[in-house]
C-alpha cells in the first residue's frame, strides 16, 4: 500500500513576524493574517513559496503552463497559533483563554522612507502590524513520495540560519527557531490531518550549509540612546521603542523590553557603506559619487526596487543580500527623560508652547551589552565587503551613532564586531 510521509512542525518566532494580509483597515496600513478565531496565522502557501525559492525544483513543487503541468509533491497546511497547552484551534472558539486574548491587540511598527540626505520623504509614513516575538505556530508538511532521505532534506532547510518567514526579512522580521518536529509514515487512509494528532517520533535536523557570513555587533551605549516608538506616554512626548515578548512558560506576555529595530540600523549602515565605497573608488582614480539607493555597493548589499532598464523592456531589481535581526533586551529601570524647548533662531528665546520631553534608554553598568545579528551573503566581496565591514567598525568605535537625536549626543556605542565568531 502506498505511504505518505507526514511531519508536524512547531516553530517559535525569534523576531516579530510580518505576515501581511494584503489589506488595510481604519487602524493599520498593513494588518496581519488572521484565522477564523481572529488569531494570527501563516498561510501554507507562504511557507511553500519560501521553500520553493530555496530548492528551485519544479519536480517537487510542480509547475503549470499552457500545454502541460505537474502537481506539487509537497503539501503544507496553514500554520496555526499554538496555545498555552501546546494545542492549535482548528474549530471556532466560543470563548478565548486569557492567553489567547493577548493576540487580539498586537504591536504596531511605525516606518517612514528616508532619502539619500537622511531625511524623511514626503507622504512616506506608514505602519505595520506584527506578531509578538516568542509566538509559536504549528503546521504540517506532507511529502507524497516515499523517499525519506529527500523528505528530511527538505525539512532541513527550515533549520538554515537565513530561512525567514513572512515579509520584511531585510527589516528584522521573520526569524524563527524549530521547537519540535515529529515525522511519521501513514497509509493513505490512516492520517486524520489534524495538527493536534500525536504522530510519530521527534527528530532533530542538521542545517544545510549557509551561504551567509554571520556578523555579531556586540555593543554597549556610552550614555543614552533612543530608537523612537512614534508614540508618547504619561512621562514624555517621545518614547523609545519597546515591545513585549510572549512567554509560554508563564502563559503571558513579558514586561516591556528594550527594542533596537533592524530598520533603525539598516539605513545608517547603508549610508556609511556608500561613503566608504565612493572613497575607495576615488582613491583608485575612478570617479564615483553615487549616493543613497543609487550607490553600487548599497544596491548589491541592500537591494533595489524594480524598474525598467534603458531599453524599456528589461526589468531591473534585486532583493537585498543582508538580513538584520531585531534586538530585544529586558528593561532594567534604565530610562531617563529629557526636557527640551524649541528656540526661535532670530530672538534666541523659547518658542511659546514648544516645550516637549523625550525619554531615552541609559547605560546600565559595564555588562549592558546588546547583540545584533547580521547575515550577509558570502557572494559580496572586494570593495563592497570592505565598505560594509568598515561601516560596522564605525559603529563599535563610536564613529557612527545609531537611533534618534544623534545630533544631541545620543546613540554612541562601543564594542566589537564578530564575523563567524572571530573579531574583525
Amino acid at each position: 500500500m502506498n505511504k505518505r510521509n507526514i511531519a508536524h512542525i512547531v516553530i517559535e518566532a525569534q523576531t516579530p513576524l510580518k505576515v501581511g494580509s494584503n489589506k488595510s483597515d481604519f487602524l493599520q496600513d498593513a494588518p496581519i493574517q488572521r484565522d477564523w478565531n481572529n488569531l494570527p496565522m501563516i498561510l501554507g502557501t507562504s511557507i511553500a513559496g519560501v521553500l520553493r525559492k530555496y530548492l528551485n525544483d519544479e519536480k517537487l513543487f510542480g509547475f503549470q503552463d499552457k500545454e502541460e503541468g505537474e502537481g506539487s509533491q509537497v503539501i503544507f497546511s496553514n500554520a496555526l497559533l499554538v496555545d498555552e497547552n501546546g494545542k492549535v484551534h482548528e474549530k471556532l472558539l466560543l470563548q478565548k483563554t486569557p492567553f489567547l486574548k493577548i493576540f487580539e491587540h498586537l504591536p504596531i511598527r511605525e516606518h517612514t522612507a528616508i532619502n539619500a540626505k537622511g531625511v524623511a520623504k514626503d507622504t512616506s509614513k506608514y505602519d505595520e502590524e506584527v506578531v509578538y516575538k516568542g509566538t509559536r505556530f504549528k503546521f504540517s508538511m506532507e511529502f507524497l513520495q516515499e523517499d525519506e532521505i529527500k523528505f528530511k532534506e527538505i525539512l532541513s532547510l527550515l533549520a538554515t540560519p537565513s530561512f525567514r518567514l513572512g515579509g520584511g526579512s531585510t527589516k528584522g522580521f521573520g526569524k524563527f527557531k524549530i521547537v519540535e518536529i515529529k515525522i511519521a509514515s501513514f497509509a493513505l487512509d490512516e492520517y486524520t490531518s489534524s495538527l493536534n494528532q500525536n504522530i510519530g517520533i521527534e527528530i532533530s535536523l542538521t542545517p544545510i550549509g549557509s551561504k551567509h557570513n554571520t556578523y555579531i555587533l556586540k555593543i554597549k551605549p556610552d550614555d543614552f540612546f533612543m530608537f523612537g516608538s512614534g508614540f508618547g506616554d504619561s512621562d514624555a512626548d517621545m518614547t523609545p521603542a519597546m515591545e513585549q515578548v510572549v512567554d509560554y512558560e508563564k502563559a503571558k506576555l513579558s514586561e516591556q523590553q528594550v527594542l533596537i529595530p533592524a530598520s533603525g540600523i539598516k539605513g545608517a549602515i547603508a549610508h556609511r557603506v556608500a561613503f566608504y565605497y565612493n572613497k575607495e573608488m576615488l582613491r583608485q582614480g575612478k570617479e564615483h559619487t553615487n549616493i543613497g539607493e543609487n550607490n553600487e555597493a548599497v544596491q548589491a548589499i541592500f537591494g533595489h526596487k524594480k524598474e525598467l532598464a534603458s531599453d524599456k523592456k528589461t526589468e531591473l531589481g534585486q532583493k537585498g543580500k543582508l538580513l538584520i535581526s531585531d534586538c530585544f533586551k529586558p528593561l532594567q529601570n534604565n530610562t531617563k527623560t529629557f526636557d527640551h524647548v524649541a528656540i526661535d533662531r532670530f530672538t534666541g528665546g523659547a518658542i511659546e508652547g514648544a516645550l516637549f520631553q523625550e525619554k531615552t534608554i541609559t547605560k546600565n553598568g559595564e555588562n549592558d551589552w546588546y547583540e545584533i545579528e547580521i547575515l550577509l551573503e558570502n557572494s559580496i566581496q572586494g570593495n563592497k565587503l570592505k565598505a560594509f565591514e568598515t561601516a560596522l567598525e564605525d559603529i563599535v568605535t563610536g564613529m557612527l551613532p545609531l537611533g534618534g537625536a544623534t545630533t544631541k549626543g545620543h546613540g554612541v556605542f562601543s564594542g566589537t564586531v564578530l564575523r563567524d565568531g572571530v573579531a574583525l
